[in-house]
């Protein structure tokens, strides 16, 4: 299914490169965007990872700089039976964690300074669990992929809107054509940006948190550390944080409330928290 997932979201970014291109430089401006596509697709494919722990200034760390944070990820993935992810510390005093990567085989696992000294060990476990489920799962390639292509339709939306100021002329029916598509991508554009990311995010994070129970065994800390690290993120978001990569954090990094709180990419911490707590029930 994640498989699914990434070539339509790969198939996706093609087509909104195409259809930008046919629109502002006609047959050779589609031919062009077809090999910036192409292009786009092999980068996210192969470095979105290390442009997501880039953005976010991501240090990997050893045995040897971190001992117990390397250790216990080293503990939980033999539970899990994965291959050795790299560790990485993000230099922020907000928790949070995430895991990326393009397969398990190369995945990574990061979490922010705040989160190693602010959860207890159970709590740390169970936080590192659940990121090892998405990469068992295989959720990391998608939601990398998800985030460039987030970050593209962004993009696509602010070059169509320069489009229409400097290429638009009135009395042309062709150009009339052009700025009406132009103004439709800048209206919709963050909308299905938002939709993307919430048909990609809701339901692995419900899944992430049940796997994350199994390989740690101790769900109540996974629910006692989510309930942490939203109170703590609803107070001060994580430095660097967009909407391009908030759906690859355990916890969604920006505040938000009210209406906001329909478009989370994130289930509600209550209803995750409920879910960890019939699960310890069920033993």
């Amino acid at each position: 299914m994640n498989t699914l997932k990434t070539v339509f979201l790969m198939t996706m970014m093609m087509v909104l490169f195409i259809l930008v291109g046919g629109l502002i430089g006609g047959r050779s401006g589609m031919t062009i965007a077809f090999i910036f596509a192409l292009a786009m697709n092999f980068g996210s494919y192969w470095f979105s990872d290390k442009i997501v722990l880039k953005m976010y200034r991501a240090k990997e760390v050893t045995e040897e700089t971190a001992p117990k944070f390397y250790n216990l990820v080293q503990q939980l993935v033999q539970n899990a039976n994965l291959p050795m992810p790299k560790v990485y510390v993000i230099d922020d005093p907000t928790p949070n964690a995430f895991a990326t990567g393009r397969n398990p085989e190369h995945a990574a696992v990061a979490a922010t300074t705040g989160i190693l000294q602010g959860l207890n060990n159970e709590e740390l476990a169970g936080v590192i669990s659940h990121e090892l489920a998405h990469v068992k799962h295989r959720d990391i390639l998608t939601g990398t992929i998800a985030a460039t292509l987030v970050g593209t339709i962004t993009f696509i939306a602010q070059m169509a809107g320069w489009a229409m100021m400097f290429t638009g002329r009135a009395g042309n029916s062709r150009d009339d054509d052009n700025g009406l598509a132009g103004l439709f991508l800048i209206i919709l554009a963050p909308i299905a940006a938002t939709l993307l990311q919430l048909a990609i995010s809701r339901s692995r994070e419900f899944a992430a948190d049940e796997g994350g129970a199994k390989i740690s065994g101790k769900p109540l800390a996974l629910a006692s550390a989510l309930r942490k690290i939203s109170g703590a993120n609803e107070m001060k978001p994580v430095n660097n944080v967009g909407p391009a990569t908030a759906h690859m954090f355990i916890v969604n990094p920006l505040r938000g409330g009210g209406v906001m709180k329909l478009f989370s990419t994130h289930p509600p911490v209550e209803e995750r928290i409920k879910r960890l707590q019939e699960i310890a029930q069920a033993g």
